[in-house]
């Protein structure tokens, strides 16, 4: 299936999911679900246009972007260095271990009390909430990723001469960096749930702070237009990490799915046989002894 196929299957599913939406609630439809509470398509746009043209929209949009990246790129930092420091030393490992494994389970948005004493102002909670959202997706993918690093890789690297710090740059950090982004995707996401919902209980401005107070005086299309943006956002946000990862990690080698009947059969030449994967031996190579043909991993 080409790319442009693709995009048109993409425009037409969301075509359809707001065609779907404009009729059910244009038609005031209550089948168990109530969609004659909803507002209409034609209602949210209309409230969309009228928010854009006003200076609140931004202002609101500028503060919930501030707060993401804060707390999303130091959670960031904080979570790859504490993910690589536990993976690596086991003193790290038996002083922070504990805590951390005590604190993750706790919801960050359950935090707002703490973050209310502990900090001086809102804004500094906000993207302290933020950033210890992000912060254990980040750890635990970090943590698994450095530990499954094939140790032959270190090996080689201080047989060569390299020391701690050249295996952290050529080995622990880049072999990581699959893991790393899919812990950093994870995160992203996890950081816009709670940042939105902390500007709902202790924000000013934000799109979160502005789509609670729509709800709290029944402003229902400004409520969809907010959830409208914060999902706009969470789309950015997070393709803008996984295309960086993809750059990052360009070495790697990419598979994409082909269906078995699309598959080309590998050509079976005059008196060669078959493995049992279905590959062709010349007759040559299955005469000879296995010692015979893996010589050649073994020759300098």
């Amino acid at each position: 299936m080409t790319r442009p196929v693709r995009y048109a299957l993409r425009l037409v599913s969301l075509a359809v999911a707001l065609g779907l939406w404009q009729l059910l609630t244009s038609r005031d439809i209550d089948v168990w679900l109530r969609f004659s509470q909803f507002p209409t398509v034609t209602d949210v746009a209309r409230t969309f246009a009228d928010r854009l043209a006003g200076p609140d929209y931004w202002t609101d949009l500028t503060d919930s972007l501030t707060r993401i990246l804060s707390g999303f790129l130091l959670a960031a930092v904080l979570g790859v260095a504490t993910g690589v420091l536990v993976a690596r030393s086991r003193l790290a490992e038996d002083l922070l271990g504990p805590v951390l494994e005590v604190v993750r389970p706790i919801p960050a948005i359950a935090l707002v009390p703490v973050a209310i004493l502990l900090f001086p102002s809102n804004e500094q909670g906000i993207v302290f909430i933020t950033c210890a959202a992000a912060f254990f997706p980040v750890l635990v993918s970090t943590r698994h990723a450095v530990r499954a690093l094939a140790p032959v890789w270190e090996e080689a690297v201080r047989t060569m001469g390299g020391g701690r710090w050249r295996v952290l740059g050529s080995v622990v950090l880049p072999g990581a960096l699959p893991g790393v982004f899919g812990g950093l995707s994870v995160g992203i996401g996890v950081s816009w749930i709670c940042v939105i919902s902390a500007e709902m209980i202790s924000g000013q401005y934000g799109v979160g702070y502005r789509t609670w107070q729509d709800y709290t005086v029944v402003d229902y299309p400004g409520v969809f237009v907010g959830m409208v943006t914060i999902g706009a956002l969470g789309w950015l946000t997070s393709t803008t990490v996984e295309l960086l990862g993809r750059r990052l990690t360009h070495w790697l080698p990419r598979t994409s799915y082909v269906p078995t009947a699309a598959r080309p059969k590998p050509a079976r030449a005059a008196g060669a046989a078959v493995s049992p994967a279905g590959a062709a031996v010349p007759e040559d190579t299955r005469a000879q002894p296995e010692e015979a043909r893996d010589e050649h991993l073994v020759r300098d």
